[in-house]
């Protein structure tokens, strides 16, 4: 087999190897939501034994997903606006279970628009914004929930 063949065959397998991983991330993303979510809007409703804000849904934003729980280096909460017009983030915070909380700077979301939030630190930009934490905030199982200004529950995502 000459250079050029090995070289075919590599690309077809990265090629291969990399729709396989995106097919299953996507099944799981989209089975995993499914199948939680309404747990998640049951505890938001006060059925638990620990009082929960309301989750208030006017504002079409979420948190659309958590990569890299538990690895600082990797960790970052990905925020989506879905609605029209614009949202100032200004004031709104996210938090976790043990009380890690991120609040966001002046910044403008627009239509499906969104800001990552990089756990470690960094310099921010207007896609990406850095915590300043040495430790990872987020853990599997645990809710990612987003407030805004006023203290409303914005979101809730539970992490993977």
């Amino acid at each position: 087999m000459n250079r050029r063949n090995v070289a075919y065959y590599l690309l077809l397998n990265v090629l291969v190897s990399a729709c396989v991983t995106a097919g299953i991330l996507f099944w799981y993303d989209r089975n995993y939501r499914a199948v939680t979510q309404p747990a998640v809007q049951q505890a938001s409703s006060g059925g638990d034994t620990f009082p929960t804000p309301n989750l208030q849904t006017d504002i079409p934003v979420k948190i659309s997903s958590i990569v890299g729980a538990g690895t600082v280096n990797a960790e970052i909460a990905v925020v989506k606006f879905e609605g029209e017009g614009q949202l100032d983030l200004a004031g709104w915070q996210l938090k976790d279970k043990d009380g890690n909380t991120f609040t966001f700077p002046q910044l403008t979301l627009y239509p499906n628009g969104a800001v990552q939030v990089h756990t470690v630190s960094g310099t921010d930009t207007v896609i990406d914004l850095y915590w300043g934490l040495r430790d990872s905030v987020w853990q599997a199982g645990e809710d990612a929930k987003l407030f805004d200004s006023q203290g409303n529950l914005r979101a809730v995502y539970p992490v993977p």
